[in-house]
């Protein structure tokens, strides 16, 4: 039996007809009009309606995913994945202005974080950049000491995170 290439049409018995969108060496990903997204076996029985060659190799959108993030990481500075506290997952903030007539403002918790995370990780990336440039090493100390002291005005948002070792560390007291 050949394989089916991506892009094959077929008709299955139990879910209808459908699009081969991944192959591996045991299984199909179809995307079926009525049925979505199944894993079928290849020796399964079904219906060829129309057959697509396998022109290139296949790759799942798994690894696909998992080398651009890996890329980003690489070239963007993006940390690890960082969690938000299990009592802040699904809530909400609000802003109350202090002028009367205005309306308040929600904010999800979960947008709020991901700003503070994705502000952390740029201020890494940005120590990093200091610490491999071309500038006095006078200048690298004091640029470095600002970005502790805004790791220090950040620590306030520690309370989100929920593992101790992703906060916000500021100058230490001596």
């Amino acid at each position: 039996m050949k394989l089916l290439g991506i892009g094959s049409r077929i008709n299955h018995a139990e879910y209808g007809k459908g699009v081969v969108t991944n192959v591996s060496s045991k299984d199909y990903w179809v995307t079926f009009i009525d049925g979505g997204l199944e894993t079928i076996s290849i020796d399964s029985e079904f219906e060829v309606i129309e057959a697509a060659e396998n022109e290139v190799d296949t790759i799942s959108f798994f690894d696909v995913e998992k080398s651009l993030l890996s890329i980003l990481k690489k070239w963007n500075g993006l940390g690890e994945p960082v969690a938000i506290g299990d009592k802040w997952k699904g809530g909400n903030m609000r802003l109350e202005p202090g002028q009367a007539g205005l309306a308040h403002k929600d904010i999800p918790i979960d947008t709020f974080f991901h700003k503070i995370v994705m502000l952390r990780d740029r201020l890494r990336v940005m120590e990093q950049k200091i610490n491999a440039s071309n500038l006095e090493e006078i200048e690298k100390i004091e640029l470095q000491q600002y970005i502790t002291r805004i790791y220090g005005s950040l620590t306030t948002f520690n309370v989100l995170f929920k593992l101790q070792s992703d906060h916000f560390v500021g100058e230490k007291t001596k």
